[in-house]
């Protein structure tokens, strides 16, 4: 079967279900619902649908939402499915794997141990992080993986009977959440991926000795470079459930999942493993040891000794046994060890720097540490940190403030005992605006005994273009440098604030300019460097594709290799199937080989001039419209920002303490209510006024010629194609005549223009399947859409009306976001 077939038999389960569950006259409204949107979509007069659903009771609006809901979880499934058939039946080097990625290595002039040596310097870290838009149930998600399991069998009518309880079950399951999610059901919901990975990264293993043969004629023992992280349990900026007992748990949860994958593969490994070594078992005699060490919790060198007994199997002629059967268990025991991930923790710099003057006052060192300047602080926390003495009576319980705040060092510090030290990761400091801010964790660590490295956050567009002198002044001091040592300096760069800030063009090249800035003076400083982003799903926040990301970085940046963040909501479509994950992972990988290669040059004096004025005038337009005083008041009327804040899913708020201003209004919400609207404004606005300031002609050289423009470019044009006037024209009626609604209508209209203009092509024409998609999409969301509207406009026309049309409305906000995928 293909895709068609298997979305047809999906959609028929569903039709049949509904009948069933519902009766024929909900059927029957659904089937016209659907008539009636395609014959809008198509230019027809809307009257009739308008009618239709300013008839339907909230309860009918709220089930037919769902049903155009369900439509789409199903077809995700199918589509995810068509993947994992697709790249199973490829035959041949594939596209952005790693054999083309060594090819085009060797074709620059890169020879094996080149190749080698770039590979041992480099680290790809993928950073699990929780994600509000992933809205739905454990329940419902168990349902579509079983869904799912029997898709590449829908022609066996015990299958199809499987798949119509499954979708007789969930129809019958609510999906909204009475209550939020705790912390540690964020954890839950994003280790259950670690399967999936585990069972692709031997493959990814062997992929990478293949390619090594075929390219070079040599085998290589080159290893993956992946490492894996969370924050999900560690970052408590802005969250406040994020307690030490919180983090704790995460841990004890890392511990019990990496003792399961590893205990499972050794298992497999000693069944295999059936040769006798001098005549006695000695292969199944070390596994058995290290089973037993590791199902008793007892600490053992687990990767030493594996490794010894992978030479030992070479060495006796076992070299198949050693490739095809210990390779799984070698591979997940590099990667995973016995913490599964490291855990980071992310605080806010704030937090950070009232426990820091609440130790110092009580140890009677500085009275209000707060109150001094930049240079009062940086001078005293360098005096501190030459001191090894702790600032906080031994034995002493700490106060709730600092406890909160220490309390999950402390945590980390113990797991690292008994887990290895691959069990904590990084320091992570948001808001991190100077060197007081980076140091200001180093002596919280000192209390509890641990020396931790810690990664400044830049995220606004004014901290990106100080980051550069930031990083200068903490690299000259003698104290942070005794404590970094030789490890690899960490900076994280925020996209969601900086966009939110400046605006989709001034923020990639805020991004770009602070990398190419911050390389510069950690190469001058003899430091070696690791570039951790902060991206997203949504274009507006740093997303797609992985690969195309990775290429785009500025040339010469990438020195110990790339930290990235993996959202929470990307998490199925990219590791639901070891098929899935294996391209994923391969992909990125390719991206960031050939990156990493890149040596650094001098960029054309003229692209970086147009880039200076384009991202000036693009941001001096994205600034005028959310600072126009008409601006907060119509992002509330056109978009469901009030209803999204009331969805139960996520432990984190929508928005930091304080009033409630765009400032403070989180990222992901901010994206997200503009995706609900089908306007996408932070994956475009502004982008007309910079490429009027370059010129088309510049604009198209830049977009032939340099990576970093092309990927911009390429980013607006999938955020543009999967914005929809249509649709957003009907959030514009909740409101009424607008002038920023002119204004923004406008402004999308002419971005195209100038996009495809750049691009010499209608938009996406160089991702048909994604064009393909968007359009075949679209008679499927727009009834939810539709429906949406309409409920906002009743819910707003009568007090307490967001109480009476809650629950539908939550149901409308949870079906556009699966039709459309990437949210936040």
């Amino acid at each position: 079967m293909g895709i068609r077939s298997d979305v047809n038999l999906l959609g028929r389960t569903l039709g049949q279900v509904l009948k069933e569950q519902e009766g024929e006259a909900f059927f029957d409204l659904v089937e016209r619902t659907r008539a009636l949107v395609r014959e809008v979509r198509a230019g027809g007069d809307d009257t009739e649908l308008r009618a239709m659903l300013a008839g339907l009771s909230g309860e009918d609006a709220g089930r037919l939402a769902r049903a155009f809901t369900w439509y789409f979880q199903l077809v995700n499934l199918a589509e995810e499915y068509e993947r994992v058939r697709v790249l199973r039946a490829s035959s041949g080097v594939r596209p952005q794997s790693l054999e083309s990625a060594l090819t085009e290595l060797r074709a620059q002039g890169l020879s094996a141990a080149d190749t080698e040596a770039l590979i041992e310097r480099l680290d790809l870290g993928l950073t699990f992080t929780a994600h509000p838009t992933e809205m739905r149930r454990r329940t419902i998600r168990q349902h579509l993986e079983a869904v799912a399991r029997d898709l590449p069998q829908l022609d066996d009518p015990e299958a199809q009977d499987r798949v119509a309880a499954h979708v007789e079950a969930m129809w019958a399951t609510p999906e909204l959440r009475h209550l939020k999610p705790t912390v540690l059901d964020e954890v839950k919901g994003g280790l259950n991926y670690m399967g999936a990975i585990a069972g692709a990264l031997p493959e990814l293993q062997r992929d990478l000795g293949r390619a090594f043969v075929s390219v070079y004629g040599q085998p290589s023992e080159a290893r993956l470079p992946l490492s894996f992280s969370s924050w999900m349990g560690g970052d408590r900026d802005g969250n406040p459930f994020v307690t030490p007992q919180a983090t704790r748990e995460t841990l004890e949860l890392h511990r019990e999942r990496a003792r399961g994958l590893l205990l499972g593969s050794l298992k497999e490994t000693y069944a295999n493993l059936s040769q006798e070594e001098t005549g006695a078992e000695a292969y199944r005699t070390e596994l058995r040891e290290l089973h037993n060490a590791v199902r008793d919790g007892e600490p053992v060198e687990l990767l030493p000794r594996l490794e010894a007994l992978d030479r030992r199997l070479r060495g006796d002629g076992q070299r198949r046994s050693a490739d095809q059967l210990l390779t799984p268990l070698l591979t997940v025991a590099r990667v995973f060890g016995q913490h599964l991930v490291s855990l980071d923790v992310r605080e806010h710099s704030g937090q950070t720097g009232a426990a820091v003057a609440a130790l110092l006052a009580q140890a009677g060192v500085e009275a209000d540490y707060l109150a001094l300047s930049e240079t009062g602080r940086q001078t005293l926390l360098a005096t501190e940190l030459r001191s090894r003495r702790p600032l906080w009576p031994a034995g002493e319980p700490l106060t709730p403030d600092l406890e909160t705040v220490i309390g999950p060092i402390r945590e980390v510090r113990d797991a690292m005992a008994m887990s290895g030290p691959r069990a904590f990761g990084r320091y992570i400091i948001s808001m991190a605006e100077s060197v007081s801010d980076v140091l200001e964790p180093l002596l919280l660590a000192r209390e509890v005994g641990l020396r931790v490295l810690t990664v400044p956050l830049f995220e606004t567009l004014d901290d990106l273009q100080r980051a550069p002198q930031v990083m200068t002044d903490l690299l000259a001091l003698p104290e942070y440098r005794a404590i970094l040592g030789t490890d690899v300096q960490e900076i994280m760069l925020g996209y969601s604030d900086s966009n939110k800030d400046a605006g989709f063009l001034a923020a990639n090249w805020a991004l770009h300019e602070a990398q190419r800035q911050i390389s510069a003076v950690c190469r001058a400083a003899g430091v070696r460097w690791r570039f951790f982003h902060g991206r997203g799903t949504s274009i507006g926040r740093g997303g797609g594709p992985a690969s195309r990301a990775i290429l785009g970085q500025p040339a010469g940046t990438i020195d110990a290799g790339l930290r990235i963040t993996e959202q929470g909501e990307a998490l199925a479509d990219k590791y639901s199937h070891p098929v899935l994950a294996r391209r994923n992972l391969e992909q990125a990988l390719y991206g960031l080989l050939l990156s990493a290669a890149r040596p650094a040059d001098a960029l054309k004096e003229e692209w970086t001039a147009a880039m200076d004025r384009a991202a000036a005038a693009s941001a001096g337009a994205y600034r005028a419209l959310v600072h126009d005083e008409t601006f907060l008041p119509f992002f509330e009327a056109a978009t469901p920002i009030h209803e999204i804040a009331r969805l139960n899913i996520a432990s984190r708020p929508v928005q930091r303490p304080g009033a409630p201003t765009l400032t403070n209004l989180r990222a992901i919400p901010w994206v997200m209510s503009w995706t609900q609207i089908r306007s996408n404004l932070p994956g475009w606005y502004g982008l007309r006024e910079g490429l009027q300031s370059t010129g088309p002609q510049a604009a198209r050289e830049m977009y032939a010629e340099w990576p970093f423009f092309q990927t911009v470019i390429d980013n607006a044009q999938m955020s543009l194609a999967k914005s929809d006037p249509l649709i957003f024209e009907e959030y514009l009626r909740l409101l009424g005549p607008h002038p920023l609604a002119e204004q923004l209508k406008a402004a999308f209209r002419e971005t195209v223009d100038l996009v495809e203009a750049v691009v010499g092509a209608p938009l996406l024409d160089n991702e048909p399947r994604l064009r393909e998609s968007i359009s075949l999409r679209n008679p499927y969301i727009d009834p939810i859409h539709r429906i949406q509207v309409e409920l906002l406009r009743r819910a707003r026309a009568e007090d307490g009306g967001l109480d009476t049309f809650e629950r539908p409305l939550m149901l409308s906000l949870q079906g556009i976001a699966a039709g459309v995928r990437n949210t936040g």
